[in-house]
């Protein structure tokens, strides 16, 4: 199920002059029946809004306060997203003669034509503050403060992506809420410019209309109107002046080519693009190709081989991507493993809708062409799958069904084409030798009616590195050196480079360890004194997850260092003592 949550406002949304119908109400309740949940997001101050709604209790987690405030109605605990309005800016609104003025726990709301009083006083307090409009209405919050900031919030403590959400209002401040939802809609009594940049619009007004988005949120979980989120989709490259683009979400695609054909460029530009757009990925790599890649954390190494349950822990984080690497696998061991994660990570997908894709790299490797999927194991439609592999005819005949676009790069793409048809048991699609350039990649959809297509790929933006880099032995200066203090500064133990920080790291004890993990020190560190980006997005994950202990978070960290550098035994050092 690719959306999860429902994200509405109230006013002039699911409520009509304050009240919701009960086929609105009935309507939300379907949607919950499906497994969905809901998220009301809301300008009104949470006291007023409890006296309105009575079923409040539908909602899983309430913003109120225009992003001001998230509160969840089944344990009705109250939590500030800001901090409150300054006694100074409450009295010059007075002052200035500003009526109607309600005071909120974050927000102070009034109406036109005050708003050039509110923003006067905002400028003469020098405030990092901010007015928003709603239909007449004038809020004033700090910088920052809207619909989707609060939204993130409550989506962070559901464990959900905004890519699995749907969105749908009517007024300006449900702008920033619409443009954060994978899928946005406008009820029909919402604004011009609301209904404009909106992905769809209802029939009908208010409740009723967020009915009808409901209906089709349970018919088909909006598969009809993909052609309008092209938005989202992945840039691949041009056919002449044309942009070609790959869907967001559906697909199964099967990249093939020889070996050293650019295979892995390709794949590596792609997840490019899904890191760019937030979309979460869980890469399996054989080979060790990619366990550099920045903005995602590896598990595994030649020396180890990865355990599924460090990386679902990381996946239950959204904004976290996951590399799993092999190469410590013996490959008869590569089937079994992978099998054992695949029903988890489904099980995954089902309950949050992540990860969003999954890489499988050499995988011929982890499907070879003997395997049998057992009844339920594999559904029937692989979407947002990405397989890489040099030999087609080894894939397992069950995922060559399900494939439904190819991407062929090197030298005779058109027997490569011609061996997958022979494979899968689909016609083979009559096209002229395409004699690919380096750079440039064959697209065929199968089942379209037209013939594949040539595409200029885009080039990768970051370098993809092979290896490890050996470490530069040598000793960092003071200033440029990590100290382990702990909590209450008492300890000095000075790290002047990876290996000794490790060494440091084992010998410290928990409490040392976590406080300067959740500080975020560690990443910290990298970026301005190691200046490693790709070791900087990995420490920042790491810190980010709040049920990691303090040996998993050292063997993550530790892992994250040793898959960037090479630690010779000529740079192991002793542990340095206090200075």
């Amino acid at each position: 199920m690719r959306f999860q949550a429902l994200a509405t406002d109230f006013d002039g949304t699911i409520a009509h002059h304050g009240k919701v119908s009960e086929g609105t109400v009935q309507a939300l309740r379907e949607l919950l029946a499906t497994g969905r949940r809901l998220i009301l997001v809301t300008g009104r101050e949470l006291p007023e809004l409890l006296e309105m709604l009575p079923a409040i209790e539908l909602f899983e987690w309430v913003v109120a306060e225009n992003g001001g405030l998230l509160y969840q109605p089944s344990t009705k605990q109250e939590r500030p997203l800001a901090d409150p309005p300054s006694a100074p800016l409450l009295a010059l609104l007075q002052q200035k003669g500003v009526e109607r003025i309600s005071v909120g726990r974050v927000i102070v709301a009034t109406w036109e034509p005050f708003e050039n009083m509110v923003l006067e006083s905002i400028r003469e307090l020098g405030l990092e503050w901010q007015v928003i409009f709603n239909k007449g209405a004038v809020m004033a919050l700090p910088a920052g403060v809207n619909k989707a900031s609060g939204l993130l919030a409550a989506l962070k403590e559901m464990g959900l992506s905004p890519h699995n959400v749907v969105g749908v209002g009517d007024a300006e401040n449900d702008h920033a809420m619409l443009k954060l939802c994978e899928f946005s809609a406008a009820v029909s009594n919402a604004l011009p410019a609301v209904k404009e940049t909106a992905d769809f619009v209802t029939q009908a007004d208010h409740g009723d209309g967020v009915a009808q988005l409901i209906a089709a949120m349970i018919e088909d979980d909006l598969e009809q109107f993909d052609n309008r989120l092209t938005r989202h989709h992945l840039p691949l490259g041009k056919r002449g002046e044309e942009e070609i683009l790959i869907p967001s979400h559906g697909p199964c695609i099967l990249i093939c080519g020889p070996s050293a054909s650019g295979k892995s460029t390709l794949v590596t530009r792609l997840v490019e693009s899904l890191e760019e757009k937030n979309y979460q990925f869980c890469l399996f790599d054989p080979e060790g190709d990619y366990e550099n890649f920045a903005g995602a954390v590896a598990f595994g190494s030649p020396d180890a081989p990865p355990t599924g349950d460090e990386v679902l822990k990381l996946l239950s984080n959204p904004a976290s991507n996951a590399i799993v690497n092999l190469t410590g696998m013996k490959i008869p061991d590569r089937p079994p493993m992978f099998l054992g994660m695949l029903g988890p990570l489904l099980q995954m997908r089902t309950r949050t809708g992540r990860p969003h894709w999954l890489i499988l790299d050499e995988a011929h490797h982890l499907l070879p062409a003997e395997w049998l999927p057992s009844e339920g194991v594999m559904p029937e439609k692989l979407k947002n799958v990405i397989m890489i592999t040099v030999h087609p005819e080894l894939l397992a005949p069950a995922m060559l069904e399900r494939v439904d676009a190819l991407l062929v790069v090197g030298e005779n793409a058109e027997e490569m084409v011609a061996t997958y048809c022979e494979a899968s048991g689909v016609d083979c699609p009559e096209f002229e030798p395409p004699q690919l350039k380096t750079g440039e990649v064959l697209l065929w959809f199968k089942g379209a009616n037209e013939p594949p297509m040539k595409v200029a790929a885009y080039p990768c933006k970051t370098e993809r590195r092979r290896h490890r880099r050996k470490y530069a032995e040598g000793e960092l200066p003071p200033d440029r050196s990590f100290f382990f203090r702990g909590p209450e500064a008492k300890l000095n133990l000075r790290a002047q480079n990876l290996m000794v920080f490790l060494q440091t790291a084992d010998g410290v004890d928990d409490g040392t360890w976590e406080f300067h993990r959740r500080q975020g020190d560690y990443s910290k560190w990298f970026e301005a004194c190691v200046k490693d980006e790709g070791l900087t997005a990995a420490a920042k994950q790491i810190e980010s997850l709040p049920e990691v202990d303090a040996h998993e978070g050292r063997e993550m960290m530790r892992a994250a260092i040793e898959r960037e550098y090479v630690l010779t035994p000529s740079s192991k050092m002793p542990v340095a003592g206090a200075s």
